[in-house]
């Protein structure tokens, strides 16, 4: 049988079963689907082949899934730092945006993003930022797989006046790329504290006729909740919740101040939650309690967030940073092992953004999104736990191939669908701009 790929790695770490290593296997592609995955000799003698890459020192996984990002604010990487997160987004990062928000820098910031992430091995993001035709177009110009999140506020941007025109907006987004196998909408309502109950009714709507999901930020610090019951009685949970904005097309972001009440309505309900370690701790938000979380049967996922707050978009280094974290909170050295951090990583942020069908894993019939990961280096060697080096051990240079829907976006690290070179000089006129 002819087809168009056979890749051939030292490990093949398929996610689906949790746990498990091949070694001497191949994964056949074709039509930018998997075909098989199966032994190496099988795959010699079954398939040919009309490119074959072979990876004698890598290990081959599913590509990573950022559950949670604000990729355009690659821009404002670096520009206020070391501040508690009201300070930081209401006297620094809200008036540059007053300042410099525009399509131009969405997509430019966009664009220096999909390089990122990338190099280091994200074949799939849940965004969530202004002029998300922007975004979409330029994901969709360099291959990337994209949740473009229809933003909703109360207040005014460049982008919208209202609640209605982001919601009515974003709803023309929705319909521009429906089709795209690449690209889905999902509603963003910001959070709690800047998107009143009305528009909030309104994207539920919406979000049940269309099928599509929402992506908010909750419960991110120990400020909003206590703001939120001084100004109304509720936790905002408990709002979110009389507004019937719970369910499996739900994504909640941060979520690091929980009681064992809402732990136990997130999995009733079927929530999933963004995890962002390294953003939380620079703000000093607070710790989502990712182990108890698990250990009720909630679906965790892992995000970045935004450069501006992170300061990068290295999801292998959230998955070191998450794994300890989890441990260090519980007290358990067990909570989230390896195996789980790299589920989190993968899987469970398809299954967050409701595409757990298509990638996510490495099985038959699912889309060709894979990324190889080099080993052979001095900080990954010897290998005795192929899991536990992706995890604890490997950084995001080490990935040298990555492929969406069977389509090299970086081959022995090279870039071949964006100009980093341009994508960083436009970085470097923003910044001036910026500064002044």
């Amino acid at each position: 049988m002819q087809i168009d790929l056979l890749v051939f790695p030292r490990w093949l770490v398929p996610v689906e079963p949790a746990g498990v290593v091949l070694e001497e296997h191949a994964l056949a592609i074709d039509a930018g689907r998997i075909v098989a995955v199966l032994p190496a000799d099988e795959a010699r003698r079954s398939f040919e082949a009309r490119e074959t890459l072979t990876l004698a020192d890598h290990a081959v996984m599913p590509g990573l899934v950022n559950a949670h990002a604000h990729s355009a604010m690659t821009l404002m990487r670096g520009i206020a730092d070391d501040l508690p997160l009201m300070d930081w987004l209401q006297n620094h990062i809200w008036p540059t945006e007053g300042a410099h928000m525009s399509r131009q820098f969405c997509e430019d910031g966009l664009r220096l993003a999909a390089a990122e992430m990338i190099r280091g091995g994200t074949t799939c993001v849940n965004d969530m930022y202004f002029f998300p035709d922007a975004s979409a177009a330029v994901a969709d110009s360099v291959g990337l797989r994209a949740a473009i999140g229809m933003v909703v506020l109360d207040f005014p941007s460049a982008w919208a006046q209202n609640s209605d025109e982001y919601i009515h907006k974003g709803l023309e987004v929705h319909d521009s790329f429906k089709g795209n196998p690449l690209l889905r909408a999902v509603f963003a309502p910001h959070a709690p504290y800047t998107v009143s109950d009305a528009p909030l009714r309104t994207v539920r709507k919406y979000a049940n006729e269309l099928g599509i999901g929402i992506h908010m930020h909750v419960h991110e610090t120990a400020f909003e909740v206590a703001s939120a019951v001084e100004a109304n009685g509720k936790r905002p949970w408990q709002r979110l919740k009389e507004l019937d904005l719970l369910g499996p097309d739900f994504i909640a972001v941060h979520m690091t101040q929980l009681n064992d009440e809402e732990i136990a309505e997130a999995a009733q309900f079927g929530v999933s939650i963004a995890h962002c370690p390294e953003s939380n701790l620079k703000l000093a938000s607070g710790f989502c309690p990712v182990d108890k979380l698990l250990k009720a049967g909630v679906n965790v996922a892992i995000g970045t967030d935004g450069a501006a707050s992170n300061n990068d978009l290295d999801l292998f280094g959230e998955l070191r940073t998450g794994a300890l974290l989890a441990k260090g909170v519980s007290g358990d050295p067990l909570a989230l092992s390896a195996p789980q951090a790299l589920h989190m990583a993968t899987l469970a942020g398809a299954k967050a953004l409701g595409w757990e069908q298509e990638f996510g894993s490495l099985a038959k019939g699912k889309s060709a999104d894979f990324i190889a990961v080099n080993l052979d280096r001095a900080g990954t060697q010897p290998v005795y736990n192929v899991l536990s080096h992706l995890v604890y051990a490997a950084n995001r240079d080490q990935v040298t191939d990555v492929y969406v829907a069977g389509r090299a976006l970086m081959r022995d690290g090279l870039l071949l669908t964006v100009d980093e070179k341009a994508a960083v000089q436009k970085a470097r006129e923003w910044q001036q701009r910026i500064k002044k």
